[in-house]
């Protein structure tokens, strides 16, 4: 009855309404309107929204090898891929792109810049080039190839075989990339895996992922709901890495995160350290629409190996209201789980108390520290004045960083970002109204100082180097979990009560 009604509605539209319309538009307008809703992770997408979902997930799209930002209306290569295309030709950080094949890009929106430099594998695309201290525009011509998506952001040793893997989502390619990264790092007794801001992705990814830790055949996450049979996935491989083992997560370590964290936990198999997880545990089967657009509708609930639902409660049709929530809970310095009355599971080792009620709560518990950020800060953030810096300082400074610091170690000991540096941004940030605060730029100086120089070890060297900069210097989960994993005897093992042999 329903769907005739909806088919009735079409066609009088199409046959009577008094102006020609935009059925197409009409359509796909309704379907997000009804999806809506429902819960707040059932969602429509269209062809160009699935095109570049699918190159998040496969992990790999045709393109030049850049990692790009546009400012001030100009497109500026931040990084080449190495041994890619646009490198592999001469293109360096810092060149402004100001043509492609011949046509005048400068003032190009950012979602533009895709579909102009990215294409078939093959196919060639010219690009006019700008660079510090060069007169003449210098164009080259860059041969499309694959271009890997990485989903690992970061591998290196905290200490003697004390390694550190951050893993930013899960795609095709995530556990052949942290094979690399374990392999790269070689023999380990302790592990940091960093899953702060994971938003997720692909399943068997998180499964994979999960059976590196747990033992073989362990059940890693099942699932259930209304109209589909309950699914049960576990661990195929196990038990491949059985060293000290910590987990970090934060509020935005949502789905695939949660689904290792939640097994970790679980299995009594790591500690988990930080701040309580996004929450979001509705399992979404993909339909194809028939046109390259498809929905993505919630059919199940993923629940920990001890029968745990990892999804928040919500509200059908409050997307909004869920949303906000999780902001304040961003912005908030205490962890949401303090706050409210949490049913109670047990461990499957152990037998030791873990919680349920939405989410994956921590063993550790690191709560946000905010003390160094001031309003003046922020503003010079979001006036994008930290990119404009570095622009600036790399363009002067380049030559002079590479001799000196050819190592990451060279740079780590002995790079030092002056005050006289400093004053620079401010003074770049006054040009883009933001308006001098002596009070808020003394209370988040140390605090930009450092952002800045783990940018400018990025740009230097690689995403790894950004994170060993950062990490010991500012971020109090990471600084926990290497205390954890230094003091085992005294800091794990009290808390899993099932010690590592």
């Amino acid at each position: 009855m329903q769907l005739q009604k909806l088919n009735r509605v079409y066609r009088h539209l199409y046959n009577a309404y008094v102006d020609s319309v935009n059925m197409e538009q009409l359509v796909e307008g309704g379907i997000r309107a009804m999806l809506e809703e429902l819960d707040p992770h059932s969602v429509y997408l269209d062809k160009k929204e699935m095109k570049a979902s699918q190159e998040v997930f496969e992990g790999e799209f045709s393109g030049i090898g850049v990692e790009y930002n546009v400012l001030n209306d100009t497109i500026i290569v931040v990084n080449t891929v190495v041994q890619g295309p646009a490198e592999s030709v001469g293109v360096m950080a810092n060149d402004r792109i100001v043509e492609i094949d011949g046509e005048n890009v400068v003032g190009v929106e950012r979602s533009d810049v895709p579909p102009r430099l990215r294409g078939e594998r093959g196919t060639v695309v010219k690009i006019g080039v700008r660079r510090k201290g060069v007169e003449e525009m210098l164009n080259f011509s860059i041969t499309r190839d694959k271009i890997p998506i990485t989903t690992v952001d970061a591998a290196y040793l905290v200490k003697d075989k004390v390694g550190y893997i951050k893993v930013n989502r899960f795609g095709r390619t995530t556990m052949s990339e942290f094979g690399e990264a374990v392999a790269r790092l070689g023999e380990l007794d302790a592990l940091i895996l960093d899953l702060n801001d994971n938003g997720g992705g692909l399943l068997d990814q998180a499964v994979g992922l999960s059976g590196y830790f747990i033992p073989r055949d362990s059940l890693v996450v099942y699932t259930e709901g209304r109209a589909v049979e309950p699914r049960y996935y576990f661990a195929k491989d196990g038990g491949v890495f059985d060293g000290r083992l910590v987990v970090m997560i934060n509020e935005s370590s949502a789905s695939g995160s949660e689904i290792v964290a939640g097994a970790v936990q679980d299995w009594d198999r790591g500690v988990i350290v930080g701040r309580e997880s996004f929450g979001k545990g509705l399992v979404q089967s993909q339909i194809p629409l028939g046109d390259g657009s498809a929905m993505r509708l919630t059919v199940a609930r993923y629940h920990t190996p001890s029968g745990r639902v990892i999804q928040r409660p919500y509200e059908m049709g409050h997307r909004d209201e869920y949303l906000k929530a999780h902001a304040d809970r961003m912005r908030s310095t205490q962890s949401d789980s303090l706050k409210r009355e949490l049913p109670k599971f047990k461990t499957l080792m152990s037998q030791r108390e873990v919680y349920g009620g939405g989410g994956i709560r921590p063993d550790v518990i690191v709560e946000s520290d905010t003390t160094m950020i001031s309003k003046y800060m922020m503003r010079v953030v979001a006036q994008g004045v930290y990119n404009d810096f570095l622009l600036d300082y790399l363009d002067r400074n380049r030559a002079r960083l590479e001799a000196d610091y050819p190592t990451y170690e060279k740079f780590e000991s002995d790079f030092y970002l002056s005050d006289e540096d400093l004053q620079q941004l401010v003074e770049r940030a006054k040009t883009k109204g933001v308006e001098y605060d002596e009070a808020g730029y003394e209370q988040s100086r140390e605090l930009m100082r450092t952002q800045l120089s783990a940018m400018i070890a990025q740009r230097l060297f690689t995403s790894s180097e950004f994170y060993r900069y950062i990490n010991p210097r500012l971020n109090d989960i990471y600084r926990k979990a290497v205390e954890i994993v230094e003091d085992w005897s005294a800091l794990a093992v009290p808390i899993l009560k099932n010690p590592l042999k």
